[in-house]
């Protein structure tokens, strides 16, 4: 700065900033930096700098000088905590969202522009690049395939934020995804054996007291948690009343002593449910032998009659038998209801109305002086007997012609219809009118 004429100058800066005047040629000054400035923390300052000459009355003037800082790559970005942990449920469809990572810069423009990746690994023998994705721009965490909580309960991913500086500075933080089970297992059934063609058999002395310990059902759970809490019922035996399954131990034992009535052979069927929603359950099957002693019961075993199966077998066989019988009766009356139709038909076919009170057939002559003089006619009438009640000690019989009260023609075709559907008619009718 300029000297005054009048006298020599006296320049100053204010001394809460960070910046000094240094003298470099006689009345000319510089304004230097005291120490490094830090742009992320203060940006900018405004200097104020007083000259005052040293003449009577001294003269003053003020100048302020605004200084801004520029922006230097000097700032990693830094993530929003210092770890993550994401929970994902099994069984989920690919790209779901498992959560976000958040990472900020102190810098500007494009030192400040954050971008994510993962870096590479692997999720057992699966690549890491294969099952989780990560949104370079939002940091948003995708699952890329289903996952199995039963394979695989947790994995770790690194992931690095770097920013556009150059040279770019970059940071990592580790990010846990921890996955939450979901019923999908039934329950797997330890003891007895589900998968032989011949289950065993437990055999329980007759003399067996209520409370007696015939065996227990061992069932596991591939699930965790309240998903893998198990408890057994009785679903199903052939005698419900005899034995009694512990709820939680699965134990299964006598709930009254064993009489004799009591058949030989006892199925029990025991459900065992989960505890999950929905609830998955599955059944075993248990053969008891009630036995009078040990000593070979299992040769004996093949000899055992098998009460409940002969039950249902009785019960089949009475049913087809009744529903054959019923049948049988139902054709026998159709076919005597046939015939008697039939046969009725027959007779008035061949007859036609020649007065009002007889019927004759179709040839006989209207004149009576054309029939035989043998007293008879020439062709035969069909007649129906009417009898009262007692009629059979009574010698006054009355005989009635048949009248038709239907044409010739449906009646015809009646008879056809019924010939059609029971071709056994015809013989039966012969068999009637040869008698």
């Amino acid at each position: 700065m300029e000297n005054s004429p009048k006298g020599t100058l006296v320049t100053k800066v204010e001394d809460n900033v960070p910046f000094a005047l240094k003298s470099t040629l006689k009345d000319y000054y510089e304004l230097v930096t005291q120490k490094l400035l830090d742009r992320e923390k203060v940006p900018e300052y405004n200097i104020t700098i007083t000259a005052t000459d040293r003449c009577t009355p001294r003269l003053t003037s003020v100048r302020v000088i605004r200084v801004q800082l520029s922006d230097i790559n000097d700032n990693p970005p830094v993530f929003n905590e210092s770890s993550y942990v994401m929970y994902l449920k099994e069984n989920n469809p690919p790209g779901l969202l498992i959560g976000t990572v958040r990472a900020a810069d102190l810098d500007t423009e494009q030192n400040a522009k954050v971008t994510y990746s993962a870096l590479p690994g692997n999720i057992g023998d699966l690549l890491l690049s294969s099952s989780i994705s990560i949104n370079s721009e939002n940091g948003k965490v995708y699952s890329l395939q289903s996952l199995d909580y039963e394979q695989r309960r947790d994995f770790q991913v690194t992931v690095r934020a770097a920013d556009g500086g150059f040279p770019p500075l970059s940071s990592e933080v580790i990010v846990r995804v921890v996955i939450i089970d979901e019923n999908d297992n039934a329950p797997f059934i330890l003891y007895p054996l589900q998968n032989s063609s011949s289950p065993a058999n437990d055999l329980v002395p007759r003399s067996a007291e209520a409370g007696y310990l015939v065996t227990k059902v061992v069932a596991v759970d591939g699930d965790s948690g309240q998903n893998s809490w198990l408890s057994y019922q009785l679903l199903k035996a052939t005698d419900p009343s005899l034995f009694a399954v512990g709820l939680q131990t699965g134990e299964v034992k006598t709930s009254r002593p064993i009489t004799s009535p009591d058949f030989v052979k006892q199925k029990l069927v025991v459900v065992v449910n989960d505890n999950g929603e929905p609830a998955r359950s599955t059944t075993s099957t248990l053969n008891v032998l009630l036995v009078d002693g040990f000593s070979d019961a299992y040769l004996q075993l093949l000899d055992v009659p098998e009460e409940e199966e002969q039950q249902d077998t009785l019960t089949l066989y009475l049913v087809i038998s009744l529903s054959f019988i019923s049948f049988l009766f139902l054709i026998s009356v159709v076919t005597v209801i046939a015939i008697r139709l039939y046969k009725t038909r027959q007779c008035r076919d061949q007859y036609v109305p020649s007065s009002r009170n007889f019927y004759s057939d179709r040839n006989f002559p209207t004149n009576p002086a054309e029939t035989s003089g043998t007293g008879t006619l020439p062709q035969s009438y069909c007649y129906e007997v009417c009898l009262t009640t007692g009629s059979d000690t009574s010698e006054f019989k009355f005989l009635r012609p048949l009248v038709p009260s239907l044409p010739a023609n449906p009646s015809v075709a009646l008879g056809q219809s019924f010939r059609t559907l029971f071709p056994w008619i015809a013989l039966a009718d012969a068999i009637a009118w040869q008698a």
